[in-house]
Parts: structure tokens; sequence; C-alpha cells
């Protein structure tokens, strides 16, 4: 006899077990921003598609805060639970917080964000995320012949600014070669007050021989204040010898790009 497994799909994504799966969720987009002065009310759409083939879907949503980690990993809170949370001033009609999609039919929901009149801090961007969760769990079966109750859970990252907040800024900190995993370490900060999103793009020249690798570029998203550590991979083929790194980071704006250069040895 086959043993039953409940699975569950957390954050972001829409999670399909293999081709056999008749079950899922697509939210899009998977990122609002909102842009406005205080006391200002601003509405975007989000639609929700159910994209099971024959399961017909019960669906709830609700709130919650949300934050990068020093690696730039999704960190989850309770609504409102963060300094930097902007939940409390998200309005969502009433009949667009729990309803039912049939195969193939979609949903357009409204988000409504009205800033505070009275400001309650002083930051100058402020995030929530909107969860989109399953509320019957279906039957179905996994790669293995395993039965399975599958549940979908997919969030929206909710990102509100003030008008007069433009200024980008982020500064390297630090750049090291990690000579046991064969990394470069690279460490910045955004110093801005807003949040500034970019990529990393890195080169290392043979002082030896000239030759040029240019790696693969690392797309990274930081909010105000974060520190951000970021592990740099060497091609596993990269010859020994003294190299130059060269190290930069883009986030849009052409006068004020960050560089950093390191010299290592790799043996």
């Amino acid at each position: 006899m086959k043993n039953t497994l409940q699975l569950f799909s957390f954050f972001f994504i829409v999670f399909f077990f293999n081709t056999k799966a008749q079950t899922g969720i697509s939210v899009s987009p998977p990122r609002l921003y909102f842009e406005s002065a205080a006391g200002v009310s601003n509405t975007e759409k989000v639609t929700v598609t159910n994209v099971s083939a024959k399961n017909s879907l019960d669906l709830a949503v609700s709130l919650g805060d949300w934050e990068y980690d020093v690696k730039g990993e999704n960190q989850m809170h309770p609504a409102n639970s963060l300094p930097t949370s902007c939940t409390g001033w998200i309005t969502i009609k009433k009949e667009d917080t729990y309803f039912s999609l049939a195969p193939g039919e979609r949903r357009d929901i409204e988000i409504t964000i009205t800033s505070p009149t009275a400001a309650k801090d002083n930051l100058s961007a402020h995030t929530a995320l909107l969860y989109v969760s399953q509320m019957n769990p279906v039957d179905d079966v996994d790669s293995k012949g395993a039965n399975i109750k599958v549940s979908i859970r997919s969030g929206i990252k909710i990102f509100h600014k003030k008008p007069e907040a433009t200024k980008k800024k982020l500064e390297i900190t630090d750049l090291k070669f990690d000579t046991a995993k064969k990394t470069l370490n690279l460490s910045f900060e955004n110093q801005a007050e807003i949040w500034v999103d970019g990529k990393v793009n890195a080169d290392i020249l043979n002082a030896g021989n000239g030759k040029k690798t240019t790696l693969n570029p690392i797309v990274f998203y930081t909010m105000p204040g974060n520190k951000r550590q970021m592990e740099i991979a060497l091609p596993t083929t990269l010859e020994k010898g003294k190299y130059t790194a060269s190290v930069l980071v883009d986030y849009g704006d052409a006068e004020n790009l960050e560089l950093g250069e390191l010299n290592f040895s790799y043996e």
C-alpha cells in the first residue's frame, strides 16, 4: 500500500511536483511598486490564475512582512512586525480575501496602499508581503508514485517609497580571496534611502600570461541599510598563478559604479 504524504510549497514560486501534477497557481506580477506622498492612495492589480487542469482551488489572501538576510535570502515575519512594514497601510476588498477559482479561471485583485498622513518613522522605503494560499489541499501523485496532498502558497513582494527618495548608493566594504573555498568574498552595503538592485560582474586577469576570465554576473537585491556578503565562485579549470580580480557592482547608475580590485595567488 502506498504511503500518503502531505507536502506544501511556500514563498514566491508556484510549485510543480512533476509533469503529472495537476495543481498550481500563477500570481503576477511577482513584485508591486508603489510611490506616494503622505496621505495619498495608490492602487495596483494582481492577477491570480488557477493553472490546474482539473481542480478548483479555494484561495485566501493575507499579508506578512519580509526582509533580506546578509546573503540576500528572504526572511519571513508576521505582518506589522518589522520597522519597515507597510502592511497596516494596505487595504484589500473583502470579496478578494477569500475566493474560489475553477480550472483555468483567473481573478484580478486590487491592492491599495494609503501612506499615513503623519509619518510613523523617518524611513523613505517600506515593504510588505502578499500571500495567496490554497486552502483545500488536493490529491496527487509524485514522480515515485506515492500519494501526496498538494497545497500551494505564493507570495508577492510589495515596495513603497516616498516620491522625493531617488538617490541610489552602494559601497564595497571588503573584497577577499578564500583559499579554502576558492571564492572571491565580496561585502557591500546599501547606503541609500531606497531599494537598490543590480548585478555583480567580475573579471580575473592572470598576471603571468595576460589571460582574462570573465565570470557570470550575479544578480542582487538590497533594501536600505542592508549589508551583503557574496561568494563569487572561480572556475574549477583555473590555472595556478597570480591574479588580479576586478569586481564591478553595477546598480544602474553609470556615474556611480562601485569597483573593487584584489591581487591574489591561486594555488
